[in-house]
């Protein structure tokens, strides 16, 4: 008898602390949105010059979230029991892509690290990169003088929430993982410093449990639509983000681990990853993406979001790996381009456009942000896979017929690329 009652008194006390653990909040909204706002405005102020790898603007902001890893507690695992780690590269004009566009010109960058050892087996890392475009002389999106471009959604947003996440993680009292943070360099090059990291890490790769991205997570809209990639890298990750109620999303799931941010590199090492994303905008690579235009309210719930998704995490033993059906299985050659920019929130069938450059064929041609282009020339334009593979396929100077619908009536444009 007295053998089941000290059984039953363990099993409440472990249910209550479970129970405890899963109904943990982070802090109250006002104070995050002040822990938030101040690492946003920080590191997208003009000070940091864009924080473009290999300048004295991403080294100042390297420094800064260093000494918000040390006031946070966090351990330090990089080289020379400092919190950083240091990478050279060369240059490649193309963005998101990689080294054999290389025009000689090397660069140092570094990751930031910082560590919560709970000798746990399994490591969960939580990055994302605070590198940006500097005075737009790569990338930039903007017709004018070169002017700085402070990145405060791309990615100021998603390094607040790393460093959030960091902070509450120490207070909260969660042992059964140990936490990595990274917040990495060079992503606008081509992902180099998660590249970079994942090939030449001190840790054990087949510990690490899971990498949760946040890239661009500022802009929430109206509708509250929140993008998460990486759904489909292991079985068990779609049922516990259909077990979080609140705070409450239009949610776009996308199976794959593949896409143009920093959880690819650790999907390509075999390692499960969700990304977070609220969308392109206007704003987007041009120096107007500044601090006032956050939705800081946003930020938080979505970084409460993702607490509840490590506290899920926590009752969990290793996760399975799942390789995903990549729309990026093989890279595909672009000789032209229509010139726009996707919608990637949008989960209908067709591409949406959430813009039209200056200039490029489809503004050439007429056609507008918030037209979904379902044909081009003889092929049928379902998604952006599809897209992309018309791209792959159009050759400069050919013209074809673009089917698209523009407020639900089908129209038909001749394009030139």
């Amino acid at each position: 008898m007295s053998s089941f009652r000290t059984v039953y008194i363990y099993l409440f006390v472990f249910t209550f602390l479970i129970t405890s653990c899963s109904k943990k909040t982070i802090a109250p909204a006002s104070n995050v949105q002040s822990s938030i706002r101040m690492d946003i405005e920080t590191l997208a102020a003009d000070d940091m010059q864009g924080r473009e790898i290999g300048t004295e603007g991403e080294r100042k902001a390297g420094d800064y979230i260093a000494k918000r890893f040390a006031e946070i507690g966090l351990k330090t695992t990089g080289e020379n029991n400092t919190y950083f780690q240091t990478f050279k590269r060369k240059k490649s004009g193309n963005p998101h892509g990689d080294e054999s566009t290389s025009n000689g010109t090397e660069v140092t960058g570094r990751n930031i690290l910082g560590y919560i050892d709970n000798k746990a087996a399994a490591t969960i890392i939580i990055g994302g990169h605070y590198d940006h475009l500097g005075y737009g002389h790569e990338g930039s999106l903007y017709v004018g003088e070169l002017a700085i471009h402070n990145g405060a959604d791309d990615n100021s947003s998603g390094v607040a929430g790393v460093l959030y996440l960091a902070d509450v993680i120490k207070k909260s009292g969660l042992k059964n993982h140990n936490y990595l943070f990274i917040c990495f360099s060079g992503e606008e090059k081509g992902l180099w410093g998660s590249n970079f990291f994942v090939n030449n890490t001190t840790f054990d790769k087949k510990s690490f449990n899971i990498m949760l991205n946040m890239d661009m997570i500022g802009r929430l809209n109206t509708e509250r639509k929140l993008a998460i990639s990486g759904i489909g890298t292991s079985p068990d990750l779609e049922s516990i983000l259909d077990k979080i109620k609140k705070p409450k999303f239009s949610i776009k799931k996308d199976l794959s681990g593949m896409g143009p941010s920093d959880h690819a590199s650790f999907y390509n090492a075999e390692i499960p990853v969700l990304a977070f994303f609220t969308g392109q905008h206007s704003d987007y690579h041009k120096p107007s993406d500044d601090a006032h235009l956050i939705n800081y309210e946003g930020v938080y719930d979505i970084v409460d979001y993702i607490y509840q998704v490590v506290v899920a995490l926590e009752s969990k033993g290793k996760l399975p790996f799942t390789k995903t059906k990549d729309e990026s299985q093989a890279r595909m050659a672009f000789s032209v381009t229509l010139g726009v920019m996707p919608d990637y929130l949008y989960d209908g069938v067709g591409l949406k456009l959430d813009g039209v450059k200056d200039g490029k064929p489809a503004q050439v041609s007429g056609l507008i942000k918030g037209d979904i282009i379902t044909k081009m020339g003889e092929l049928e334009v379902p998604d952006m896979q599809s897209y992309m593979k018309c791209l792959s396929i159009f050759k400069p100077g050919q013209t074809i017929d673009v089917k698209f619908l523009r407020e639900g009536k089908e129209m038909t444009k001749s394009v030139t690329f």
